[in-house]
């Protein structure tokens, strides 16, 4: 059966019309794949301004810009976030043309723009607009606005611009997304177009055109020029001719395309690779340590467990961690392999770590120096941000996901729970666990049902933190008990000072606040929390020290009893 693919037919026309000069400038983008399925198909227009005699610049550098820089952004950010992104660098840059040129003290004859944009990305529309340029959507005897004028009007034949690109520093992005159906017509258009064609006249022209979309634009500018246009003409039309399978990908193909591998022993010679040992088994798993027949190099093979190859959503994470990997780059996160050779069998193959993961380590530093658990953190926080920095999560952060190779540098591993935004926007049809993550360190939100974000992967980090420093977890096992709200207002953090403990309380305070149960009150970075952990917040030296009923209930009711038995024996005493 032929793979289905995003399949569009586009037509556009661009006039100047009655005026000297064509301000309007207008673009599309329909990349092959990869691109088609990672990033969409891009449409938009940009209007300049008739005030200014430099917009026309403006326009063609605001769509050429996105255009270009749109699909040079991590096919890991989502949409919203590429797109954004883009638009408030083209913002700044437009703004700081104006600033240094001679328009610097009047806006309206600056690098000015108005934008609208429709992405296409798997069955998801997604619009990005400011300024009067429209978008549409066509429907058999009727025109849906899909955006809004960003016009102030001071009287019936006066108005400006309120929004637009270039204006001010800052730039407010009207978006919207929504699902797409095969068949449908959208449309982006100038003022010169839509204020001077009605809908009727609009759709008849398609109608009439029927697969010429040109001959239909062309026919529509024709129409407005008739009709007394008195501006720049620009209009683009856009028809859904195919849609993909919801969560086909390159990934998901792997698992239907790759056979799993034989079983596997010593000295084996495997797809290019000789088998040393195996390291570990588990029931979801198996871990070798390999070395390339070509290059010499050791790796650590992971291949799927067999009892798992009915599991679509387990296979899908699997091959996952691998394509994670490879658009990480930092010192921090696991390294994936890269070889050239066609893979023949489902697995994954990583950089051999010689060295003793987190958990090994703390049974090996029962009582460990308090420098050794910052430095640790740090390097794991920096290997969180360059998650995070690609709209990344973890996940399942826990001491057995952590290497410390021979030389003292932290590594996180394995990516089977990781969250992708840019991915989650496809929509994939398998099913994946909502809890994905070890239990006693995954967040309380993932308990409730909700979504993840940075400070999830940030309480995790914090209950790490307490571990190596206690041994202990900060609630105990309550966490993962706790499945409402009413039952997590009730968990109760367990501080880890002591009357003989040597650690700072504001050491405590700071991994308070970083396993806090409501995400929102948990530190805003995790360059914060690093930064507690080495320097006295003011906030917290201001603290008292915890009580003794929450630094030790045990202690504490033992003392009580105590105190009452004493109190009881000297009221007897007095009596006789």
């Amino acid at each position: 059966m032929m793979e289905r693919c995003l399949k569009v037919t586009v037509g556009q026309c661009s006039d100047k019309g009655i005026k000297d000069l064509n301000q309007d400038f207008h673009g599309v983008a329909i990349p092959q794949e990869p691109q088609l399925s990672s990033k969409g198909i891009v449409i938009a227009l940009a209007d300049g301004i008739s005030s200014s005699t430099v917009s026309q610049i403006a326009s063609a550098a605001a769509i050429n810009g996105f255009l270009s820089d749109y699909y040079c952004t991590s096919e890991t950010w989502s949409v919203k976030q590429s797109a954004q992104r883009v638009l408030y660098a083209t913002n700044s840059w437009l703004h700081s043309q104006t600033r240094q040129s001679q328009y610097r003290y009047d806006k309206d004859k600056g690098y000015v723009c108005t934008f609208s944009c429709l992405i296409i990305k798997s069955n998801t529309a997604h619009v990005f607009h400011v300024g009067d340029t429209r978008v549409y959507r066509l429907h058999d005897t009727s025109m849906e606005q899909l955006t809004n004028d960003h016009r102030l009007w001071i009287s019936e034949d006066k108005s400006y611009l309120s929004r637009a690109l270039g204006i001010d520093q800052q730039l407010d992005i009207d978006y919207q997304t929504f699902a797409v159906s095969k068949g449908e017509i959208y449309m982006l258009a100038t003022d010169g177009v839509h204020e001077f064609v009605s809908a009727n006249d609009i759709i008849a022209s398609i109608k009439q055109s029927g697969d010429n979309l040109d001959l239909a634009a062309q026919t529509i500018v024709d129409k407005a020029l008739a009709n007394k246009s008195d501006d720049n003409l620009t209009i683009q039309i856009l028809r859904i001719d195919d849609l993909p399978d919801q969560g086909l990908n390159e990934v998901q193909l792997q698992i239907t395309d790759l056979p799993f591998p034989p079983e596997l022993d010593a000295r084996m010679e495997f797809d290019g690779y000789e088998i040393i040992r195996g390291l570990h088994s588990t029931s979801r798993s198996h871990v070798f340590l390999a070395k390339d027949i070509e290059s010499d190099q050791r790796v650590i093979l992971k291949i799927p467990s067999i009892d798992l190859r009915n599991d679509p959503a387990y296979l899908e994470r699997f091959l996952m961690e691998e394509w994670i990997a490879k658009r990480i780059n930092s010192a921090h996160v696991l390294k994936p392999i890269a070889n050239a050779r066609q893979r023949q069998f489902l697995y994954v193959a990583m950089e051999f770590i010689e060295g003793k993961n987190l958990a090994q380590w703390m049974r090996d530093n029962p009582k460990p120096n308090l420098d050794d658990v910052r430095d640790i953190v740090e390097q794991i926080a920096k290997g969180l941000r360059a998650f995070h920095r690609l709209e990344m999560l973890h996940q399942d952060l826990k001491p057995d996901n952590i290497m410390i190779d021979q030389s003292g540098t932290v590594k996180i591993i394995d990516f089977g729970a990781t969250l992708v935004a840019g991915l989650e926007e496809m929509e994939s049809a398998i099913d994946q666990p909502l809890i994905l993550g070890t239990a006693q360190y995954s967040a309380p939100e993932y308990f409730l049902g909700e979504n993840g974000s940075i400070y999830s992967d940030q309480f995790s980090l914090g209950v790490i933190t307490y571990q190596m420093l206690t041994g202990k977890l900060p609630y105990g096992s309550n966490i993962a008990k706790a499945r409402s709200k009413t039952a997590q207002n009730k968990l109760k953090y367990q501080s880890l000072i002591s009357d003989d403990c040597e650690i700072p309380a504001w050491i405590d305070h700071a991994i308070r606040k970083a396993v806090q149960v409501n995400p929102y009150k948990r530190y805003e970075d995790l360059s914060e929390f690093v930064y507690d952990l080495r320097h006295p917040s003011k906030t917290f030296l201001t603290k008292t020290k915890p009580p003794l009923l929450e630094r030790n209930p045990v202690v504490f009711w033992q003392s009580v009893s105590i105190i009452l038995l004493i109190a009881l024996l000297i009221s007897l005493f007095a009596k006789s």
